[in-house]
C-alpha cells in the first residue's frame, strides 16, 4: 500500500504528521511530495523529509491521496502537477483526504462540484462557490472523498480515512 502526502512550507503539522505516522504504523508506504526535495518545515516548525519533488510523482502508484491544511494548499494548489495528480486519483476513483484548508486544491482542480463536503471554516465560502455541498461536521464522506475541517477533527478524518483504505484494500 502507497500513500501520497502532498504539502508545502507552513503546512499545519499535526495534519501532516498525524496521518504520516498513522499510515506508516499501518504499514504502508507513505511518500511526501513538494516543490523539490529536501526538507519542508510546518507551522509550529516541525520539519518533515519531501522524498518526491511534484514531477517525480506518479499518481498511479498510489492507493491514497492525504492533502493536510495550513498555509501549504495556497502555495501548492498554483502548480499545474498538483491539479494533474489530484485530477488522476478522482479518475481512477481512488481514495482522496483533505483537511483543513487542504481542500483548498480540491476548489482548484475542479473536483468539489456536486460533491458533499467540509473544510476549514474561512474556506467555506469558496468551496459553496465550487459547486459543493458544504457541511460543518468534523468529517463528511462522499465516496471516495474524506474531507475535515481543522486539527481537532483528526481522530474522525483518520478514522473515516482507515476505512476507505481497508475498503480498498479488499477490493
Amino acid at each position: 500500500m502507497k500513500v501520497l502526502i502532498i504539502s508545502a512550507d507552513n503546512f499545519e503539522d499535526s495534519e501532516l504528521l498525524v496521518p504520516y505516522y498513522r499510515l506508516q504504523e499501518e504499514g504502508a508506504e507513505v511518500d511526501i511530495a513538494s516543490l523539490k526535495n529536501g526538507k519542508i518545515t510546518g507551522k509550529h516548525n516541525y520539519e518533515v523529509e519531501v522524498n518526491k519533488a511534484l514531477g517525480e510523482v506518479n499518481a498511479d502508484e498510489y492507493d491514497l491521496l492525504i492533502l493536510p491544511g495550513g498555509k501549504a494548499p495556497e502555495k501548492i494548489r498554483r502548480e499545474k502537477t498538483v491539479m494533474d495528480i489530484v485530477r488522476r486519483f478522482f479518475e481512477a476513483d481512488k481514495p482522496v483526504s483533505a483537511i483543513c484548508h487542504g481542500p483548498q486544491i480540491l476548489i482548484t482542480a475542479g473536483m468539489l462540484k456536486g460533491r458533499h463536503a467540509t473544510c476549514y471554516k474561512t474556506v467555506a465560502g469558496a468551496m459553496k462557490a465550487a459547486g459543493a455541498e458544504y457541511y460543518d461536521r468534523e468529517v463528511v464522506v462522499d465516496g471516495n472523498l474524506v474531507t475535515s475541517r481543522q486539527p481537532s477533527d483528526l481522530p474522525a478524518f483518520m478514522r473515516e480515512t482507515m476505512k476507505l483504505l481497508h475498503k480498498k484494500r479488499k477490493s
